[in-house]
């Protein structure tokens, strides 16, 4: 027969579950569980947004000379292939300190310390999609005010991938986002425990 359970203002959070697993351990479980998936998909859409990127070229020839358009050539677009690399890289090794957190006796500095790293990958991602997605605009409708012509009917194949690298960073920038309202709900939870 089971023992009663003692309850107190604590009593959810440190009580047993019907399986013998404490809800705290259970709650730090699904944290880890959540982190490493969402930081998967953010490895996965920023190291699938670099070589999509690092390949938009269309070779056209406009008034006889042959141009090449690429990402070089813009500032934008380099500093969002930078912030993805820099992100892909900083998440991989994200991972080993998530790792590191599954003991539920983990410090509360390490939980403040995976937020300001999530916090700074977060603001890194926005700033190069935003750069890119200004870049981007212009090139698809121009700005007739300062005589800049759109050149996305010239160049399709090229804006198309820069669209879809966009994308997939905006996506990165999403799973980041969550990841930032996780550690925030677990700083906050760990200061009720």
């Amino acid at each position: 027969m089971a023992s009663p359970q003692k309850t107190s203002e604590q009593g959810f959070f440190q009580g047993n579950s019907p399986g013998g697993i404490s809800s705290a351990s259970h709650s730090q479980g699904s944290f880890i569980m959540a982190q490493i998936t969402i930081r998967f998909l953010a490895i996965a859409f920023t190291a699938a947004a670099i070589p999509v990127m690092i390949t938009a070229e269309e070779p056209i020839s406009l008034f006889g000379m042959a141009i090449l358009p690429s990402y070089k050539q813009s500032s934008a677009m380099k500093f969002l292939l930078g912030a993805n690399a820099t992100v892909c890289a900083f998440t991989v090794l994200s991972l080993l300190f998530v790792w590191s957190l599954r003991r539920s006796g983990s410090k509360h500095i390490n939980y403040f310390l995976l937020h300001l790293h999530d916090m700074v990958m977060t603001l890194l991602l926005m700033s190069g999609c935003s750069a890119a997605t200004a870049v981007g605009y212009l090139s698809q409708y121009g700005q007739p005010e300062t005589s800049w012509s759109p050149i996305c009917d010239i160049v399709k194949k090229f804006c198309h991938q820069i669209l879809i690298s966009t994308v997939l960073s905006y996506l990165a920038f999403f799973c980041y986002l969550a990841l930032d309202i996780l550690s925030v709900h677990k700083l906050l939870s760990r200061e009720t425990e």
